[in-house]
Order: C-alpha cells, then structure tokens, then sequence
C-alpha cells in the first residue's frame, strides 16, 4: 500500500509539473510564436490571455508588440557638395508580422542589426543627394539671418544657396527608402530623425572663418 500510494504522489506531482509547464500566458505588450523542435506551429497568438502548448515539446517565443527604438552610430558622411559631416540619427520601429520577423531575424538583436545596415545605408545616400544646407537648416520656408548692421551695399561674404527641401524632406526620404526594405523582414518602420548633425574641423573652419569676416565689415563700417 505504501508503494502504491508513493507511485500515485509521483505521478501526482509529475502531472502536476507538467500542467504548470504548458499553461503560459502572453501580456499585453507581447505577442508569441510556440515552436516545435525550432519550426513554428501554428499562427502568432496576439491577444493577451492563458494559452496552453505541448509541454517538454513546444517553446513559446516571445516578441515584442510596442514601439521599438533604433538609436544609430554617429558617422561621417560626405553631402553632395564635398562637405564632411559627423550625422548621428534615431528611428523608431514595430514588429507587425511576428512570423515573418521570427523566421528572418529570430530575435530584437539581429533586428537591430539589420536596422543598422538599411537605415546607415539610406541615411549615407540620402546625405550625399543633398547640399550641406539641405542638412542643417529644417525646411525650405525658413530664411537664413543677416545681421543688418551689414548693410545692403557691404561686400557679400560667401553666398548662402537657395533651400530646396531642407532637412525634415530628407529625414522623410530616408524612411520612405527603409521602408520598402524593412517590410520584408516584418518590421514597420514609423520614422527617423537626425539626433545631432555636426560639422566636420573643415567645414567649421569655413564657418568660422565667415563669421570673422562678417564680424570684420561690421567693424569697418563703425571705424569709417
């Protein structure tokens, strides 16, 4: 009687460990892939609740359903105009095929990765189809400053171009480009924008050396 009833609170428990080990639950901020032996059965499960899979057999996967960021390396890049500039850009993403996503990147590490080469891709293109003023100023409705101490008959220090498209279009072109290439991978891409923009030692030394020469007429003219 003894060995029976041990064998009974042996399979009691072992039943009751593997119970535990197939129910899971998936949050509100997840969405899961349950794989047999690496291959995904079945469809992603999207709504949050208990869920129960092959205990021992099945995995269940878990991916994330918020918005993701992308926070970019800074790197020089040449504008169309032979100018270095040090571009440093952040993106935000979501995962809106789980299966698609889980099959070609498995998981938010090669995600990132592969965030990287398209979107570091695309930016450098993007940035040596534009002039150094297309980078720097916001958008084309914006005038640049002229100090009027100048006047209108000083000697013109360098000339300022026209602004086309200005830098919110470029950001814009850069994720309409990431896009079409990120959908293949089940990833929606919602933006990107430049964290900071900074000029390389000779193109600030071209800024400098202009805002001396201005700040020079201005003193002339006190002089005269």
């Amino acid at each position: 009687m003894k060995a029976t009833g041990s064998v009974i609170a042996i399979v009691a428990f072992v039943g009751l460990i593997a119970l535990l080990n197939a129910l899971y639950t998936v949050q509100e901020t997840e969405q899961v892939i349950v794989t047999q032996f690496g291959r995904p059965i079945g469809d992603p499960i999207t709504k949050a609740g208990l869920n129960i899979r092959i205990p021992f057999i099945q995995k269940v996967n878990r991916i994330e359903k918020r918005i993701l960021e992308w926070d970019g390396r800074s790197n020089n890049m040449p504008t169309r105009d032979k100018l270095y500039i040090a571009v440093d850009t952040f993106g935000r993403w979501r995962i809106t095929s789980p299966l698609t996503y889980f099959r070609r990147l498995r998981d938010e590490r090669s995600a990132q990765s592969r965030l990287e080469d398209i979107l570091g891709s695309e930016t450098r293109n993007a940035v040596a189809r534009h002039d150094l003023i297309e980078m720097i100023r916001t958008d084309k409705g914006r005038e640049p400053l002229r100090d009027e101490t100048l006047g209108e008959e000083s000697i013109v220090v360098g000339e300022l171009l026209p602004i086309v498209k200005g830098r919110i279009a470029v950001e814009d072109e850069i994720v309409e480009a990431a896009a079409k290439k990120l959908i293949d991978f089940g990833i929606e891409l919602l933006d990107v924008r430049f964290k900071r923009i900074n000029y390389n030692e000779s193109v600030r030394k071209k800024i400098y050396d202009r805002l001396i020469s201005e700040r020079q007429q201005i003193a002339s003219r006190f002089r005269s």
